[in-house]
């Protein structure tokens, strides 16, 4: 009898040392490993897919977005977007209400010489696997005249986007119309300065309260105020080489920030605030937020389940003993 009971036990220790922590949530250090991914330049993590990132090159790649996976850094999904002809520069992707992606052609190797730039909006699958998937084209241009912009983000609960343009001097945050209309100009229009830095990339907390500009050096948080942006606080970002790119996880606990070149690193922070971000208003995710985001919490958890198991099981086999 004493065969089976240990067996048992076994079993009972194994899956409680399995309980899985805070590695599905996607808030972990990873690399993008995928070869084709040599100028990652935006960052988005998916609502819908906790622990997945959409990516996408700079330029000279086509019209194609990455889903990785964040605990391992493969590459899970390929999309093909069709119907937006031939990108230009490639800078921003942000993930707005109703898991609608919306990505921004909008940089300009030219200095902020051409007459437009582009934001792309396509429907998340549903289905991670390779796929062609056809979104809308959006033609925008600027109020006070053509500018280079590495930065998109999208609020979500009003799906209005914005845009941070890019200049050493510090630039303007852009707003552009209630609603993008897929005919005509969409003229986006400056409504507040974002000073003192260059920026690369910029992320919104999923609850649509909290604003992080990013340069390749540093970043600043900004109390979103209802577009007219507070600053917060300067923020330290992790030195991963040519800094392009920063999102939100999706329980808006953490900063994720990433950086070009081949086999990029990914990288995360605590978010400013101590990440008190309410995900059930705008995050849209179940998974992120309901395991403990932590993970020395979730380590702790495991641990106390092992060693409650392993408690039981010495009890159990000392009164075998001495019923024996």
């Amino acid at each position: 009898m004493r065969r089976p009971f240990a067996l048992l036990a076994a079993a009972l220790l194994t899956g409680a040392l399995a309980v899985p922590a805070s590695a599905a949530d996607g808030d972990e250090k990873f690399t993008i490993k995928d070869p084709r991914i040599t100028e990652s330049s935006g960052l988005a993590a998916s609502r819908q897919h906790p622990g997945i990132y959409w990516t996408h090159n700079d330029s000279d790649d086509g019209a194609y977005l990455y889903a990785v996976d964040g605990s391992t850094g493969e590459t899970v999904a390929t999309i093909t977007m069709s119907g937006v002809g031939s990108p230009r520069d490639v800078e921003a992707i942000s993930i707005g209400p109703d898991n609608q992606i919306y990505v921004g052609d909008i940089g300009d190797n030219l200095g902020g010489t051409w007459p437009y730039v582009w934001i792309y909006r396509l429907p998340e699958p549903k289905n991670l696997r390779d796929q062609t998937i056809k979104a809308t084209q959006y033609v925008v241009k600027y109020s006070d005249g053509a500018r280079d912009a590495e930065s998109l983000v999208v609020h979500p609960k009003t799906g209005r986007v914005y845009i941070v343009d890019k200049n050493e001097k510090g630039g303007h945050l852009f707003e552009g119309p209630a609603e993008l209309s897929p005919s005509g100009s969409n003229v986006f229009r400056p409504v507040a300065a974002v000073p003192d830095l260059e920026a690369t990339d910029a992320t919104l907390s999923p609850d649509g309260e909290h604003l992080v500009v990013r340069s390749y050096f540093g970043a600043i948080a900004y109390d979103w105020n209802g577009g007219k942006i507070k600053k917060k606080e300067r923020l330290g970002v992790p030195f991963l080489g040519q800094g392009e790119s920063v999102t939100y996880t999706a329980d808006g606990k953490k900063l994720m920030y990433g950086a070009e070149g081949a086999d990029s690193p990914v990288e995360p922070q605590d978010a400013p605030g101590g990440g008190d971000s309410d995900s059930s208003s705008g995050s849209g995710s179940s998974g992120a937020s309901e395991s403990g985001g932590d993970g020395l919490t979730g380590n702790l958890k495991t641990g106390a389940i092992a060693a409650g198991v392993l408690l039981v099981v010495v009890l159990a086999v000392r009164g075998m003993r001495r019923r024996g």
